[in-house]
């Protein structure tokens, strides 16, 4: 038979080593609870800032408007919440770095690309302005978190 198969491929080597799996949490324990309440302080956030924006251009706060503005930096801050939770050393949501950041990052680049696919402005001086109200939103929370921690 020689170095192949009877289907003629190559043989395939099987790893011996078990995956060391770590197991999900707890729907009820606490660090669920961290991560739910950090995503809904997160969506809130979005939404106030598309809120805001909303209000200074003196736009109607109608719920389809609201919607419209606020649906591309949702899908973006999902985006950064799917990022970030996938990095090495646990899932830290208030961690301004590296969760933070990405989470603001995702949020800014992905809402900026969902609203040119749905022919919504992105100027330069918007995404400017976006970035840096959304960093004070996002991180600035995580910033305060930390220093009521600290005391």
């Amino acid at each position: 038979m020689g170095a192949h198969g009877d289907d003629g491929a190559p043989p395939t080597t099987v790893s011996t080593h078990a995956a060391t799996a770590v197991p999900p949490p707890e729907l009820g324990s606490a660090h669920v609870k961290n991560l739910l309440g950090a995503a809904a302080l997160d969506f809130v956030l979005v939404i106030v800032f598309c809120l805001i924006g909303r209000r200074s251009h003196d736009e109607a706060a109608s719920m389809s408007g609201v919607v419209r503005t606020a649906w591309p930096f949702v899908g973006g801050m999902a985006l950064g919440w799917a990022v970030a939770s996938r990095g090495k050393g646990g899932l830290t949501p208030e961690a301004v770095w590296p969760f933070g950041v990405i989470v603001w990052a995702g949020t800014l680049v992905g809402g900026m690309i969902l609203r040119a696919v749905d022919d919504q402005g992105v100027a330069v001086s918007f995404v400017i302005v976006a970035g840096s109200v959304l960093a004070v939103l996002l991180l600035g929370w995580r910033l305060i978190f930390h220093a009521i921690r600290r005391r």
